[in-house]
């Protein structure tokens, strides 16, 4: 399934703006500020003659300078939002309702949205500073000169704060290099070289510490400053992460919970009666009122409780079952300021004017750059994997000196033509098992390689040659 929305142009740094007609617009040059709309969102998946409601009914929006949460528990839309929102849903599910992109339908181009996944897909063998330089010459147009590529290379670098490691390895395995939250950076450099307008990230701090965690949020907040539209989804930061966020999309079982500012959500859940316990993280605090699976621990301590006969707490998240919080949660939303809010300013965005801006269709660099490119990059990344290259090249040798010594000076007769076909046959079954035995380098590439075409939609004759 594909998703409409409108594009914008790329654009380049520069920070604040002013309002004209309602509508902040950021210092950038040409830049044109993404203001993106959600309205009504629903989303089913069918199976076996039933359906599955995945999302129901959200709204909500996104504006350029600010960076929205997008958070839940496991299972409650978040990533399903998130590919919606990014034209990313697979076309066996069926959504209904608006998403508006400065108040107009049409395709996001390349260019105007860049997503991050949550694995790093990177490859190990190469520098920091090499992984950014090959992306940026595969995506950049070939017009450029090699002189404006290092400076947007430079740029992205100094922008997501890479200085200190960028003569450094990647790092796999058997390879020591950047850490955890220095290789999610590194993935967000490679989607915002092209300057997209709106910037999708799928739990950008998962698997990271909290100081790492907070370096990457703080990295993106500095991203949003610079006049783009940030939209993240996460599952759990900590009170320090939370607090650099400006919105919060807030879903359990793909229903809204809240919606607004970040730093209001507290006093929107006291409000409801769920005050949150002043040394307790936000966060944790809005999950334990939405996450059924505490229900299971809470009955448990309940039974607990009376067998020691102990008196029941008066906390209502022990004495209220999750879906019964979760009802007057969306109860209290649908009848709050903030749900008003949040439907005025979506008709507000839905017909605001901006300028046309031209759409990309693909990666600018031409089929040459690219495939020289794909060479350069693949011949580094072979030179420096010992077990793929250098290893491969002592056995050839060991075995060609093995081989040779056996076979020296065989001579003509009979059964020395028996003992050629032999050595012939051998030869042929070693070069045909050394070549299997690279595949596993092989597919480590081509992870790199094959979502990276997907997404900038790479000439398939170019993909092959890599």
């Amino acid at each position: 399934m594909e998703i409409e929305a409108a594009s914008a142009s790329s654009y380049g740094g520069g920070g604040g703006g002013d309002v004209e007609n309602g509508v902040q617009r950021f210092n950038g040059g040409d830049r044109v500020p993404a203001f993106l709309v959600w309205e009504d969102l629903t989303v089913v998946l069918p199976k076996n003659g039933t359906t599955r409601r995945l999302l129901s009914g959200l709204t909500g929006y996104a504006e350029p300078g600010r960076i929205m949460a997008i958070m839940g528990p496991s299972g409650s839309g978040k990533s399903t939002l998130l590919d919606c929102l990014a034209g990313r849903l697979s076309r066996n599910v069926v959504m209904t309702g608006n998403i508006l992109l400065n108040g107009k339908k049409r395709r996001l181009g390349y260019g105007v949205v860049a997503y991050v996944t949550q694995d790093d897909i990177l490859l190990g063998t190469l520098t920091v500073r090499e992984t950014i330089t090959y992306s940026a010459y595969l995506r950049l147009p070939s017009t450029m000169s090699k002189e404006e590529v290092h400076d947007i290379v430079e740029g992205t670098i100094m922008e997501m704060g890479l200085e200190e490691c960028s003569d450094r390895l990647i790092g796999n395995w058997h390879l020591r290099g950047v850490s955890g939250g220095e290789k999610k950076r590194v993935s967000i450099a490679l989607e915002i070289l092209t300057r997209p307008n709106l910037l999708f990230l799928d739990e950008p701090t998962s698997g990271l510490d909290s100081a790492s965690a907070f370096f990457v949020i703080q990295t993106l907040r500095n991203v949003a400053r610079d006049g783009r539209t940030v939209v993240s989804s996460i599952h759990q930061p900590s009170s320090e992460v939370f607090a650099l966020f400006d919105d919060l999309f807030l879903l359990s079982g793909g229903e809204s919970i809240y919606f607004g500012e970040a730093k209001r959500a507290v006093q929107f859940f006291a409000e409801a009666g769920f005050p949150c316990p002043s040394r307790r993280n936000p966060s944790d605090h809005f999950l334990r009122c939405i996450n059924s699976d505490f229900d299971v621990v809470t009955a448990t301590l309940k039974g607990s409780q009376r067998l020691r006969e102990v008196p029941t707490s008066s906390d209502p998240l022990t004495n209220l079952a999750t879906v019964q919080i979760k009802g007057m949660l969306i109860e209290k939303y649908r009848r709050s300021e903030h749900a008003a809010k949040a439907r005025a300013r979506v008709r507000e965005l839905s017909t605001i004017q901006t300028h046309e801006v031209e759409t990309k269709t693909g990666s600018q660099a031409g089929w040459w750059m690219q495939l020289s490119t794909l060479i350069r990059r693949s011949s580094l990344n072979m030179s420096r994997d010992v077990g793929y290259y250098w290893l491969r090249l002592i056995i050839y040798i060991l075995v060609s000196f093995g081989v040779g010594t056996i076979y020296f000076d065989v001579g003509t007769s009979y059964t020395a033509i028996l003992a050629r076909g032999a050595c012939g046959a051998f030869i042929s079954g070693f070069m045909t098992f050394m070549s299997i035995g690279g595949f596993p380098s092989f597919i480590e590439e081509m992870k790199v390689t094959i979502p990276f075409s997907c997404h900038v939609q790479r000439r398939i004759i170019v993909l092959h040659s890599c």
